[in-house]
């Protein structure tokens, strides 16, 4: 059983998409002197409310930016635009896979946002490598679900 996956040519929406990201991360270091990566501005956010490290100082910045991305798609919405997200309905898989990417944050000590866009735009070479990581990955699993695996 081959899945029948289709997917959509958006040029002109992935490179408004891109320069926004750009510009985030352009912000983000210009005005904060950090890195634009989910998973460390996630993790500075909630410094202080779980037990993950010292709570930094510097929470307010990265509560607006987590605020800001989930209000980007209901601002989209208001502005008479669609909003199309396709996820699984299987739960147990949706969890799983979070943890298995979670892992591979903390294990490669940042996440895509952070290494793919920041850490390649400083030439770090330590970005470099848990791209060509996560990019194989991620490459091999399309792979096998849409080929190997029978299409499930």
């Amino acid at each position: 059983m081959e899945m029948d996956i289709e997917t959509a040519f958006t040029p002109w929406a992935s490179l408004g998409g891109g320069v926004l990201i750009g510009l985030s991360a352009v912000m983000v270091m210009g005005f904060f002197g950090r890195i634009a990566g989910i998973a460390g501005i996630t993790q500075g956010a909630l410094g202080g409310m779980v037990a993950l490290r010292e709570a930094p100082r510097d929470r307010d910045w990265r509560w607006a930016f987590l605020l800001g991305l989930l209000a980007a798609p209901v601002v989209i919405m208001a502005a008479g635009g669609a909003v199309t997200q396709t996820v699984p309905q299987n739960l147990f898989a949706m969890a799983m896979a979070g943890l298995l990417v979670g892992t591979g944050t903390a294990l490669g000590s940042g996440c895509t946002s952070g290494h793919g866009v920041c850490g390649l735009a400083r030439l770090s070479s330590r970005s470099l490598v848990a791209v060509a990581t996560f990019m194989t990955a991620g490459v091999v699993t399309v792979f096998l679900l849409r080929h190997g695996l029978g299409g499930v």
